[in-house]
């Protein structure tokens, strides 16, 4: 039987060695010492991926995000983005991130003066695609932003932050407030502007809307990542179906629906099956430990 601990021990010396694009090690923080929200968290993300941060509510993903991006500081640990503390905030990692947070609080401003205040703390930011992306969304460049409805304000900044160029973009709830047109525009847009040098972080409870997008999950459940799995590889280790009737096989996990029961069982047909990414997180925070078990299998 081939022995683990070696691959075990590279895994380990490649986590803490390698330089990704964000890194988190050993994160302490709470808003308050007594009640600490994360304890020894550890993350690593790479560039060329879009990322799908999924969570119940209150189990902390905002304020992970806002650890990611300077906004919130660690009690013990840090965040490194390319190698650099994000908590120090230099103007090397300020201008190669753009956070797009749930709520917004927009200036007085149209689009174009939001340009000539704003777009110049961004070294690559195309002026040109800015508006192309206003253009593609409907938004009225000449409108004051205050005085638009949430979903405008939304895609306003959606579009300057995919114009910003940075590396890394993080966005909490980009598709709430978007009408179904402004969602599909939103997918055609983030799928357009993907490279293999960007890193896209998404966190969203609107699994539906963008899980044509992800192509890498992750969940924050009682302070861990219970899950950093590539989607390509839960294909290849489950399988998602609907059965009239489940009492013959051997589900992991199974939810009712009017055509049968939603089904996720273990994939030994190595065939590539299509992933169910809203059933899959309901199974992980069941405490499935079965499921779990075969994610977390190299």
């Amino acid at each position: 039987m081939r022995n683990k601990k070696p691959d075990y021990l590279y895994s380990v010396i490649l986590y803490y060695y390698t330089i990704y694009m964000l890194k988190i090690n050993n994160l302490h923080f709470g808003y308050s010492p007594r009640a600490l929200l994360f304890r020894g968290l550890d993350l690593a993300l790479e560039d060329g991926h879009v990322y799908g941060l999924l969570g119940k509510n209150g189990a902390g993903k905002s304020t992970l995000l806002k650890n990611m991006t300077g906004l919130a500081f660690p009690l013990k640990g840090h965040c490194l983005l390319n190698g650099v503390n994000v908590s120090d905030r230099p103007v090397a990692v300020l201008e190669d991130f753009f956070f797009i947070a749930e709520e917004l609080f927009m200036p007085s401003l149209t689009p174009v003066e939001f340009v000539k205040n704003t777009a110049g703390f961004y070294p690559n930011f195309d002026q040109d695609n800015f508006y192309h992306y206003l253009k593609l969304l409907e938004v009225n460049q000449y409108g004051n932003l205050s005085a638009q409805s949430f979903g405008q304000q939304k895609k306003a900044m959606i579009a300057f932050g995919l114009a910003t160029n940075t590396n890394l973009m993080i966005m909490d709830e980009p598709t709430n407030g978007l009408d179904i047109p402004s969602k599909v525009q939103f997918r055609k847009l983030i799928a357009s502007v993907q490279t293999e040098n960007r890193c896209i972080i998404i966190s969203t409870h609107q699994v539906r809307d963008l899980e044509s997008l992800i192509d890498t999950m992750l969940v924050l459940h009682n302070g861990e990542i219970l899950v950093n799995s590539p989607i390509d590889e839960v294909g290849e280790k489950l399988i998602f179906g609907i059965y009239p009737n489940s009492a013959d096989i051997s589900a992991l996990y199974e939810e009712e629906n009017i055509r049968g029961k939603n089904v996720i069982l273990p994939n030994t047909t190595k065939e590539f099956s299509k992933v169910d990414i809203e059933l899959l997180f309901n199974g992980i925070i069941s405490g499935n430990k079965s499921l779990l078990k075969i994610l977390k299998r190299s």
